[in-house]
């Protein structure tokens, strides 16, 4: 069969070494499979599928350095997880059967007991059998934290299933964003990081949930997953009728041939490479010695890191040979320039991706753009605005200077007067009382604030100490109970600890914990916008999309949100994932809508790099109309992503929870409280001055004149 496309060049920096104990590995997962029930009589492989397929080559290139048992007991759960990948196909995905096939995913994780001693049921069918012998094989050699973040992303690579069975039963082909998220949980590379783990060493749980490790794993999940995509494409395709893979996905968003959406999907990939490598060498000693691990928690972090490396090069050497994928002209003689695809000249290819990777670094600032263009945004739903606005501006502007905000140089009132956050917080919540208005205006202007005031003071300086030291601080003023708060200074501090008392009144500890982690989720966030300031870096495309929802603020809007709706929804509802995909439509609609008005404002006025249409310009090398209408596209379609979850997702959602009708109903409310969120932030967008180019003009975004702040360490007391 012809190939639907060729296979581009790939970066692959690290040479693919092969683990000396592939024989024993293949021996045995052949005959465990057979004792699982998973060969002949199976209805899905044979023997000869098995040996074709070759999952101990797999995993000999993969894991290069563990040991023979070790490597034995790896390769015995990726032959599972690839048989239930197949067995699912055939059994659910082919016929459409989402219930049989939520029947089926619901006993799995009975088959995960955290306590090893806690008994399973019999299984009754060879994915059961494969799952409970290799969790009682697996666990006693691993911690509880290890077991936990396994059975979540087992869980993950399993329900997950569930998406792409209700988008073939639909016909549809997910945007990029969405597939980019659902395909770490689909795809199973977090899963693959696990059992990185086992092989190399565990991540210390001091490090384990912090932002450098996660990118490091979704990093290495993405490459893993759109390395499939281009090796998988026509089996998938063209043979399986799916339509979840990456080439297909941005075939359709760009309306492009085949071959320029393989060659897209590349470019991604690189771009996550590089980013792995920068946060690997950056971020991640820094977050060490920030949480003062010792040497062996240092090394370990070191050969967990090393051995996603080994991951990356030895899995595109398995799918190179592999007979499960398209790979046709993608060998050459030389063992290393084989990862680079046919005969690739490994200094013309690492010139290629030194270019790519200095593109990022080289955007002139305060370059003038002229005014933002703002093209046409589709918005269905109906826009409200609470009668206690007018009350709401005035008590804005008073609290404003009662907290000292508008005397540190950064705002006046003419500043605050151009945000006009009241009007938002209008349109956010159109039914709530004056005091739950006010307090939204308040909420909205002090992170507003804190938006401006860190890369102007901190980045001014490039003072990231400061600015840690800061933010540490800020989350010192939200105490929890039974902890001591600090004495507040400057504006920012007495800001949110007002906020913090008026907020949290009445409100259990554990509301209070999760309202916590949405401040300080934004506030960290605005540090990641700062290192990449002082390295005057453009983000990744993905990593700017996902760190935008924390810098926009998003956590903390919708534990706000959600207050009042219904305690009673149980939190695994909110957990998961078509409410997560609700949300994060509606969240990446207000990001992107905010990115397209302030262009002309961040480019030319700050000297910004975080702004989705410079990011798309830097990364595919195009203009602003190009880059524009790529943004504008993909809003768009994240919006059409909001109206088909609620639709048809959350529905489905309510059935499998058994909600009652008072639930039910709650997070109909919800839902709506989201579309005043989308609708209030779009009129807010169009009718304040912050963003019109008169105003500007009038008033460009340094310090107010003659009024610099004191550096931070004084406002401290330092």
């Amino acid at each position: 069969m012809t190939q639907p496309f060729e296979l581009p060049r790939f970066y692959m920096p690290h040479p693919a070494r092969l683990n000396p104990h592939l024989d024993e590995a293949r021996a045995h997962s052949t005959e465990w499979a057979r004792e699982m029930g998973m060969l002949e009589g199976s209805g899905i492989w044979e023997q000869a599928d098995l040996e074709a397929h070759d999952y101990g080559l797999l995993c000999a290139y993969t894991h290069p350095d563990c040991d023979g048992p070790a490597l034995s007991l790896i390769t015995d759960w990726y032959v599972w997880v690839f048989f239930f990948d197949d067995h699912f196909l055939e059994t659910f995905k082919r016929s459409q059967d989402r219930a049989g096939g939520k029947a089926y995913l619901d006993r799995l994780p009975l088959f995960m007991p955290m306590d090893p001693a806690t008994p399973m049921p019999e299984p009754v069918n060879a994915v059961e059998a494969g799952l409970a012998d290799l969790w009682t094989r697996t666990v006693p050699a691993m911690s509880q934290g290890w077991r936990r973040r396994f059975a979540v992303a087992t869980e993950h690579l399993l329900n997950e299933s569930l998406w792409e069975l209700s988008n073939i039963n639909e016909g549809r082909i997910a945007n990029p964003v969405e597939y980019i998220e659902m395909r770490r949980k689909v795809g199973g590379a977090p899963w693959s990081a696990g059992l990185v783990e086992y092989a190399t060493a565990e991540v210390p749980d001091a490090v384990a949930g912090t932002r450098p490790l996660r990118v490091l794993m979704e990093t290495f999940s993405d490459a893993v997953h759109l390395r499939n995509d281009l090796f998988s494409y026509q089996r998938e395709v063209e043979e399986e009728g799916e339509n979840s893979n990456g080439v297909l996905v941005l075939e359709t968003f760009f309306d492009c041939t085949t071959q320029e959406a393989a060659d897209t999907v590349n470019d991604v990939l690189t771009s996550r490479l590089h980013q792995f490598e920068h946060t690997a060498f950056t971020e991640v000693p820094a977050v060490a010695l920030e949480k003062g691990l010792g040497p062996a928690e240092v090394a370990a972090v070191a050969a967990y890191t090393k051995g996603l490396q080994d991951w990356q090069s030895g899995g595109h050497e398995w799918h190179m040979r592999s007979s499960r994928y398209m790979n046709e002209n993608a060998t050459s003689d030389s063992p290393w320039n084989r990862s680079f695809g046919g005969g690739a000249d490994l200094r013309t290819l690492l010139a290629t991706a030194g270019a790519e990777r200095l593109r990022a670094r080289t955007h002139r600032p305060f370059q003038k753009v002229g005014p933002s263009v703002i093209p046409d945004i589709r918005m269905p739903f109906e826009l409200r605005l609470n009668p206690g606005l007018d009350k709401a501006r005035g008590s804005l502007v008073a609290w404003s200077h009662r907290m000292g905000i508008l005397n540190e140089g950064v705002w006046d009132e003419d500043k605050l007067a151009s945000c006009d956050l009241a009007l938002c917080s209008a349109g956010l919540d159109p039914d709530g009382t004056q005091e739950a208005l006010d307090l939204s205006a308040h909420w909205l202007a002090w992170g507003t604030y804190g938006d401006d005031y860190y890369p102007l003071v901190f980045g001014h300086r490039r003072d990231l100490a400061a600015a840690r030291l800061t933010t540490e601080r800020l989350s010192a003023c939200m105490p929890l109970d039974g902890e001591e708060p600090i004495l507040p200074v400057g504006g920012m501090e007495c800001g949110l600890a007002d906020l913090w008392a008026r907020t949290t009144a009445g409100m259990d500890p554990e509301a209070k914990r999760t309202l916590k982690a949405s401040v300080n989720v934004m506030t960290e966030a605005w540090l990641w916008e700062l290192a990449n300031q002082i390295h005057h870096r453009v983000p990744d495309p993905v990593d700017y999309l996902e760190m935008r929802r924390a810098t926009f603020g998003s956590d903390l809007t919708l534990s706000l949100c959600r207050m009042g709706h219904a305690p009673s929804v149980p939190p695994e509802v909110y957990r998961s994932g078509p409410v997560r995909s609700l949300e994060n439509a509606a969240i990446d609609f207000a990001c992107l809508l905010n990115d397209v008005f302030s262009y002309q404002k961040e480019i030319e006025y700050e000297g910004e790099i975080h702004n989705a249409v410079l990011v798309v310009q830097s990364f595919f090398g195009c203009d602003y109309p190009t880059g524009l209408r790529i943004v504008a596209d993909l809003m768009n379609q994240r919006m059409e992503q909001f109206e088909h979850v609620a639709a048809v997702e959350l529905p489905v959602v309510y059935a499998d929870f058994a909600l009652s009708a008072e639930d039910r109903k709650a997070m109909d409310d919800y839902v709506e409280a989201l579309r005043n969120w989308m609708s209030g932030i779009l009129n807010w967008h169009r009718h304040v001055d912050r963003y019109k180019p008169d105003y500007l003009a009038r008033r460009t975004h340094g310090f107010l004149p003659d009024h610099a702040p004191a550096p931070a360490l004084t406002l401290l007391g330092g």
